[in-house]
């Protein structure tokens, strides 16, 4: 193990949200890969699998604010630790609805609707946890390492998740709730020096803070919005199950291969990234691994042979990783820790909307002009903003060193 990884171990709270997220992210991928699969068995419409996105993103959108005020102000082990709990529940219920045959269209949107409410909390609390954990010279390694445990999971989960999902539906949920109670447990046991800010009320202008802040500051509006659009559409994880089904001729376990793909990628840059992080051309280095992950994606969409595609989603997911690490740890370094909660809200909805709502629009565009338009169109626009970004924000383009003296210091210190 190599001298960046050990250090961090010398953090145990640091550790402990480690292996919560490494569970929590094993099951969220295997439910997803159950879900999807699920879905277009009984619909057999790209639509409701992009439907399945946009119910998702839909309770993030209208929870933003309130969920940032709450993580400012409460104990954010506590947040996470319920987040998991109530993820654990639904995949219970998906496990006995599947057993008794009810696990039906609007059973599996339900659902959909309930998970995107949850994460509202749940991701701004993980990425408002960090800095409080580990100090702000190891904040870069330490994002680096947990992506690299991440990805890990996102290598295994959903392969393993459509292994399981051949003995049967229940199986790869009951799966997941036992994961996610893991995970729970984790959370729980998170000890951090808790200092509860100043008694506010949740005014309008408090719950807004965190927008004007991302607003104001041109850096962390160009990286977090850079990733919206991006994914938007560049992403084609809505479409994977069409593709392993309907091209590439593949069942269960080619879709969870597809699904692990951009994770094999994205596990080996973040091995190195923990080891050598980016210190120089932070911008250009951000821009050039958008533009990377677009031409990749259009190689996907015109592949027709397993192994060219599982490539190509590995290039598109060791680029995504590039700037994962740069913009996540940008927008930490550039926030006061009283408003982490707010701002990585505000992020989490640009994360959500990339991701889930991108599936909206690439189930949409796809049922208008078939899964390799969609895909090959979304490659083309994600090369397109890359290139514009470079001009719409200079300031972000023209960064050159990832910490830079005066960034904003944790607000807590971890307790073993």
């Amino acid at each position: 193990m190599s001298s960046a990884a050990v250090s961090l171990w010398a953090y145990p709270a640091y550790i402990r949200l480690w292996f919560a997220r490494l569970a929590g992210v094993s099951a969220s991928q295997m439910m997803m890969v159950a879900v999807g699969w699920q879905m277009y068995d009984l619909t057999g419409s790209a639509w409701d699998l992009g439907l399945v996105g946009l119910l998702q993103f839909a309770p993030a959108l209208l929870l933003t604010l309130p969920s940032g005020h709450l993580i400012d102000r409460h104990h954010r082990g506590r947040i996470l630790a319920l987040c998991l709990g109530l993820q654990a529940l639904c995949a219970l219920l998906l496990c006995v609805g599947s057993a008794g045959g009810h696990a039906t269209r609007g059973l599996l949107l339900g659902i959909s609707v309930v998970l995107g409410g949850v994460r509202a909390f749940q991701l701004p609390t993980q990425q408002a946890l960090t800095p409080l954990l580990v100090p702000k010279d190891v904040l870069p390694r330490a994002l680096a390492f947990s992506s690299t445990g991440m990805q890990g999971a996102i290598i295994g989960a959903p392969a393993l998740g459509g292994f399981i999902y051949a003995l049967g539906a229940p199986a790869t949920y009951g799966t997941c709730a036992a994961l996610f109670t893991l995970a729970c447990g984790l959370a729980l046991a998170l000890r951090y020096v808790h200092v509860p800010p100043p008694n506010e009320p949740a005014t309008l202008d408090t719950l807004l803070a965190g927008v004007r802040y991302v607003w104001h500051s041109k850096v962390v509006l160009g990286a977090i919005s850079l990733d919206l659009f991006a994914v938007l559409f560049g992403g084609a994880t809505a479409l994977l199950p069409i593709f392993a089904k309907d091209i590439l001729h593949v069942g269960p376990w080619g879709l969870g291969l597809l699904r692990s793909a951009p994770a094999v990628g994205a596990l080996l840059t973040s091995l190195v990234l923990t080891r050598w992080p980016v210190r120089r051309r932070t911008g250009h280095v951000l821009l050039g691994a958008v533009a990377v992950f677009g031409a990749a994606t259009l190689v996907f969409g015109l592949s027709t042979s397993l192994v060219l595609s599982m490539a190509a989603l590995a290039v598109t997911g060791a680029a995504d990783m590039v700037s994962v690490v740069i913009r996540q740890t940008l927008v930490q370094l550039e926030t006061p820790d009283a408003m982490r909660g707010r701002v990585s809200a505000v992020n989490s909805v640009f994360i959500g909307a990339s991701n889930q709502l991108g599936e909206f629009e690439s189930g949409a565009t796809a049922a208008l002009m078939g899964p390799v338009g969609s895909v090959v169109l979304g490659g083309v626009c994600t090369l397109a903003v890359a290139g514009l970004w470079l001009r719409v924000f200079p300031t972000l383009a023209q960064r050159d060193a990832l910490v830079q003296a005066g960034t904003a210091e944790p607000g807590g210190r971890a307790r073993a």
